[in-house]
């Protein structure tokens, strides 16, 4: 008799198949609600052109709508990550996605200064309870492919931020800021696909394999931060910095930048912004497989420090030139990101939430920190001298030079 005569290898195959469909349907399903959540998120750089122009706003205050939106997402993220580490609620994605529509609504209505801040706050307050969850399901989808389920998870969000400011181009000069609450939608949508991820959680077949990562209690929470962890933690951060410096600027001034240098529309200048984003998205696509095939060291330091010429030449080339050369660093610098998370993550076995968020949180949160600094500068100096300095920041990669080779006596 065949084995596929065999009732118990038949039985068995059955029951991969299974598993292998149930596992591809929920990580689709989360890659959609990713994107919905992180096209919302793109929205926000997307409208500040719209609410300075409305409200009479300084740079300083545009810089202080972004900072608001993602310190709320960087100092919730760790604690969710930790939180969810060690017990996670079925539904707190549906909870966290909830919290994004309530702050899309109020801000389509603010009429004050104040009042956009709180919304943002909110928007913000989302995206925090949103990431390191959304990544640990995915990681319980992965059927003993954490690999693929993270290249999954991560092209929904990158889709969501390339065409964040693609939509808000075509709704935002349409219906001004009541186009933000038509956004809302999106979040409905996520709400509803994200209620439906938890109940399947909570029925998971046979065949399902699990995750493979040590559990959390295995991996003491002192020893992430200290020896030689916590150097490679340092350095890492570091990198981190140097990258976000840059983009940060990039995704909340080029609109302005455009604008105020060769006259554009806004419009047109929300095209540009797309157009940087959607390479950001493409990096960061690219960066899992070149990481693979490279090394993380190698590529981390290729694409921060890779960047450095092409970023150098912006604040000196005309407007074509500046949507040319902004594509190429934006997918150079953009594939470091994977890089640098999958080393956290390898130096950190069995965190996945924490190191998740913190390094989630602090890239939003130095975005935010940032982006406030820059706005108090460019109403000194102008926007295009803040874009000759922060041009320098990729020039920091040199640090990946530090990155030891093996970490806790395995390969970095």
């Amino acid at each position: 008799m065949s084995l596929s005569e065999n009732p118990t290898f038949v039985e068995d195959d059955e029951i991969r198949r299974n598993a292998a469909r149930f596992s591809m349907q929920m990580l689709l399903l989360v890659c959609c609600a990713h994107c919905c959540n992180d096209l919302i998120q793109a929205v926000i750089p997307a409208t500040l052109p719209l609410l300075k122009e409305n409200y009479m706003l300084t740079f300083a205050e545009v810089g202080l709508i972004t900072m608001v939106v993602q310190i709320t997402a960087s100092l919730l993220q760790p604690m969710v990550g930790w939180a969810a580490d060690h017990r996670s609620f079925n539904q707190s994605l549906t909870v966290g996605m909830g919290v994004t529509f309530t702050g899309l609504i109020a801000l389509s209505n603010a009429h004050s200064y104040e009042m956009i801040l709180i919304s943002v706050a909110f928007i913000g307050a989302g995206s925090a309870i949103f990431h390191p969850e959304a990544a640990r399901r995915a990681q319980r989808f992965a059927n003993g492919r954490p690999g693929l389920a993270q290249a999954v998870f991560q092209v929904g969000g990158n889709g969501g931020a390339a065409f964040g400011p693609l939509a808000a181009a075509l709704i935002l000069t349409q219906y001004g800021q009541d186009g933000i609450a038509l956004f809302a939608a999106f979040a409905a949508v996520a709400m509803i696909l994200l209620f439906y991820i938890g109940r399947m959680s909570l029925k998971v077949p046979a065949g399902l394999k699990s995750p493979t990562e040590k559990s959390a209690s295995t991996t003491p929470l002192s020893s992430i931060f200290r020896g030689a962890t916590g150097k490679l933690f340092l350095l890492l951060f570091v990198l981190m910095f140097s990258k976000m410096v840059f983009t940060s600027s990039l995704s909340s001034y080029l609109t302005f930048y455009v604008i105020e240098k060769f006259g554009v529309s806004v419009s047109v200048s929300q095209y540009v912004l797309f157009a940087f984003l959607a390479a950001a998205a493409l990096g960061t696509v690219l960066g899992g497989p070149l990481t693979d095939k490279f090394g993380r060291r190698r590529i981390i330091f290729l694409s921060i420090v890779g960047a450095a010429p092409f970023a150098l030449a912006l604040p000196y080339v005309n407007f074509t030139g500046v949507i040319i050369l902004t594509i190429i660093a934006a997918i150079i610098i953009s594939s470091a990101f994977s890089a640098i998370l999958v080393s956290a993550l390898h130096a950190a076995p069995g965190r996945t939430g924490l190191v998740s968020g913190v390094f989630f949180g602090f890239a939003f949160g130095l975005g935010g920190v940032i982006t406030g600094v820059l706005g108090v500068i460019a109403d000194h100096i102008g926007i295009e001298a803040v874009f000759q300095y922060t041009t320098l920041m990729p020039l920091l990669g040199i640090v990946a030079l530090a990155l030891p080779k093996t970490i806790n006596g395995r390969p970095l």
